[in-house]
């Protein structure tokens, strides 16, 4: 376990520099998202404050046993879990995971709004660490042409023994040329969650991280080049196609957080019940829609380290792979 028991962390200073979640060009200057690389060794015994395992996954209204029990791998080492679900059936995923982690871990928190839906777990003694925990929900774009498909982000804050987090799982708008569409999407959410009552738990979080099915696709690329180019295991020459990564290099979404490098293969549009790309119709363009974000208040004193940013080829239901991040944060160094 990381060492929750005993933290003994620098004075947290209250405010962020940026006036919401997702971090606006306001002057002239940005910096994008950060590509980081995977440090694979996990500190999670020594000297991490908290290792945090992050999944999303967007289900396309089906429901596998199998496939939500293959999210959670039997080598748990970490105090957090937040699994993120977009296009979630109506049956009883909840029930599904809190069985799948009953010997480990339990459930601390959860969020749905039809059918986004969030879960946070925690090992069995981090009950005793949890000082504040908020929930939040923030509807953009009617039902993204589905019923009960809704589009919007629901939303956790959690002051876990001293450490402010925020996890904000969305859904944003389809469609490769909706760009300007999600980018307005990101930053409604981010100004409106946590916003009522003049309450800043969003701006004070020491660490904020955005998973999901952003949407974002690749550009300026037809489908069966693309293939070609993940069938020769090339795909990561195709990051410069990508339009998350395009729009937060203008400054206009995600400026400042950090991402794993994109080394799998990009999430969708699989056909469901196998690992091959769409075949229907519309052969569209393979492109990494579920991504996790994060981004370390740099006044928090805290480091987070990325130990793995993978998919679940394994998982098969859905036409979208889950995406799985280990984040473990730790005390800043003064040589950092």
């Amino acid at each position: 376990m990381g060492n929750c028991s005993g933290f003994a962390l620098p004075k947290w200073r209250s405010e962020l520099h940026s006036n919401g979640m997702v971090s606006i060009d306001q002057d002239g200057t940005h910096e994008g998202i950060k590509t980081i690389p995977i440090q694979k060794a996990c500190e999670f015994t020594t000297n991490s404050l908290l290792c945090v395992c992050i999944i999303t996954w967007n289900m396309n209204g089906k429901m596998s046993v199998e496939d939500v029990t293959k999210l959670v791998s039997s080598n748990r080492k970490f105090d957090l879990l937040v699994v993120g679900l977009q296009e979630a059936p109506k049956c009883d995923v909840s029930q599904v995971l809190q069985e799948t982690m009953a010997e480990t871990h339990i459930l601390l928190g959860q969020k749905s709004m039809q059918s986004l839906q969030m879960f946070l777990f925690g090992s069995r003694s981090s009950e005793n660490y949890i000082r504040e925990m908020k929930v939040d929900k923030h509807a953009v774009g009617g039902c993204g042409g589905m019923i009960g498909r809704k589009k919007g982000a629901v939303a956790m804050y959690i002051n876990f023994s001293g450490i402010r987090m925020v996890f904000v799982s969305c859904h944003l708008a389809a469609h490769e040329d909706k760009v300007e569409k999600r980018n307005s999407e990101c930053q409604h959410i981010s100004h409106s969650l946590f916003s009522r009552n003049g309450i800043p738990y969003a701006k004070s979080a020491n660490i904020t991280v955005w998973l999901g099915d952003l949407n974002y696709r690749l550009q300026g690329i037809s489908s069966m080049p693309a293939r070609k180019m993940i069938e020769e295991n090339r795909q990561s020459k195709l990051r410069g196609k990508d339009q998350l990564l395009q729009e937060a290099e203008k400054g206009e979404v995600f400026d400042g957080y950090c991402e794993g490098t994109l080394l799998f293969k990009p999430t969708y549009k699989y056909n469901v019940g196998s690992s091959s790309y769409d075949t229907s119709y519309k052969i569209r363009v393979p492109s990494w829609t579920d991504r996790i974000l994060f981004k370390v208040d740099n006044s928090s004193g805290l480091d987070a380290i990325l130990s793995s940013y993978e998919s679940l080829d394994c998982v098969q239901s859905s036409d979208h792979k889950p995406v799985k991040a280990h984040l473990c944060l730790k005390v800043r160094s003064d040589g950092d």
